[in-house]
């Protein structure tokens, strides 16, 4: 029987997460009662409340929902929380986000998109796609798309389109129709151990592909594939080894230009309009998958050029002729690099200050030689204390640390209100800020200071 049938009352702990609020949106538009906790509020919380949905901020018994047919919690949550505690030891069903997710995506014809990094962006622009042309599509975010201002939408035909997080290896609860693989680099190694763990994971989610379904691995991607009963394609940024890839490239007006080479043909001048050479090869990820479904190219094209983004993933806050300022979820030593590398395609002669906030100890302890590295490739950098999210500190692991260990000349370490001080007396034109954090909180702030430089 379909576990979604019996859920009356749902109530989430964790709600105002990126993934748990989409699946609150869902069961909201599906009649459902949907109450939840969350620690603090924030736009995404306030939406939530004006959507008819109930939530509080402390970590109260008093206020949950006792008559819940279902708790869904995210792993990031406390094992102390003493909601989740109160619900584990009365006999709740409680479960993890993607215990819902499997539910959900089990009896549709389901699109996964899995990877490192990439992920959020390639969900977006496939489910973009598909709404986009026609062809319908229930969608599960990872960010909010810029073009709908939401991280879920839904549609009577029976197709999810659901970005497939490897972390706490919930990805193995999906069993997708069409899977994509954008990026294996080490990353979570808190639950995985090893980089060759993280490799053996992603070939597990690959073994869960329907039969007959089909795999788009991004070209480079070393892991095991077993290639029975399913199709295995690659793309890659003008890589003419990939089945997919961009060719004859140009920035035009801010923009990128190029031709897709498919396996049946190519087609011409593809218009994105979003910064950074890494969102072409997501492009093309998400229009592989919507050739696979036998999507019109022409109506593929002109979904792409109407494409505006993903809040936080290479977001332009200020593009003026004096001023760029560029928002970006970068948290891990390849994304950065990706970012920079893209914005250096864009503006290849202006000077870059990247404000970064690294995220958690445990990845800025893993990745410190990565993150100095790619750090350096700026022309300024501005780092903000870690972010500790579900963490506490590890000895010796701070933004000094890495700070010491890079060669960049200019560079420091400051608090948020030095950055605003900092923020409304600089010269400075091109501004990156990156980080998985509360480094969003700083954008609007900043923004506002430097229209007044």
């Amino acid at each position: 029987m379909n576990p979604l049938t019996n859920i009356e009352r749902i109530y989430f702990i964790g709600i105002g997460g990126i993934g748990m609020s989409a699946l609150a949106r869902y069961f909201n538009t599906q009649g459902v009662m949907v109450s939840g906790y969350d620690k603090t509020p924030t736009t995404l919380t306030n939406d939530l409340e004006k959507e008819g949905i109930s939530i509080h901020f402390d970590d109260n018994i008093d206020k949950i929902d006792k008559a819940a047919t279902v708790i869904a919690y995210t792993p990031a949550i406390p094992t102390e929380h003493s909601e989740l505690n109160y619900y584990r030891d009365n006999g709740y069903n409680v479960v993890k986000r993607s215990d819902v997710l499997n539910w959900i995506t089990e009896n549709a014809f389901t699109i996964a998109i899995a990877g490192t990094h990439g992920k959020t962006t390639t969900t977006s622009m496939t489910a973009h796609i598909l709404r986009h042309t026609g062809f319908g599509c229930n969608a599960f975010l990872g960010g909010i798309a810029s073009n709908y201002d939401t991280n879920f939408w839904s549609h009577e035909k029976n197709v999810v389109v659901v970005e497939a997080d490897e972390y706490d290896r919930s990805f193995l609860k999906l069993a997708p129709n069409i899977a994509v693989v954008t990026a294996v680099d080490p990353d979570h190694l808190d639950i995985y151990g090893t980089a060759e763990e993280v490799l053996k994971a992603f070939g597990q989610f690959t073994d869960k592909i329907k039969e007959g379904g089909t795999l788009i691995q991004k070209l480079g991607t070393e892991f095991n594939v077993n290639e029975l009963n399913k199709t295995v394609c690659t793309y890659g940024y003008n890589k003419q080894k990939a089945s997919y890839y961009s060719d004859n490239l140009k920035v035009v007006d801010g923009s990128y230009v190029f031709d897709l080479v498919h396996p049946n043909g190519v087609l011409k001048d593809v218009q994105l309009n979003m910064g950074g050479l890494h969102n072409v090869e997501n492009a093309i990820a998400a229009m592989a998958i919507a050739l696979v479904l036998e999507i019109d190219p022409q109506k593929i094209k002109e979904a792409v050029a109407a494409f505006k983004g993903v809040k936080r993933r290479f977001e332009y806050k200020v593009k003026t002729t004096h001023k760029v300022l560029i928002d970006d979820y970068a948290h891990h030593p390849e994304e950065l690099n990706a970012l920079i590398s893209g914005i250096r395609s864009l503006y290849p002669n202006e000077k870059m200050v990247l404000v970064f906030q690294p995220h958690l100890y445990s990845r800025t302890q893993d990745q410190a030689a990565g993150f100095m590295e790619v750090l350096d490739k700026a022309d300024e950098v501005i780092l903000l204390p870690i972010y500790p999210a579900r963490e506490l500190p590890i000895e010796g692991v701070s933004s000094d640390m890495l700070l010491n260990g890079m060669k960049l000349t200019e560079k420091r370490v400051l608090s948020k209100e030095a950055l605003y001080d900092w923020a409304a007396t600089t010269n400075d034109k091109l501004i990156v800020m990156a980080g998985a954090g509360d480094i969003d909180v700083c954008i609007t702030k900043v923004q506002e200071l430097l229209s007044h430089t």
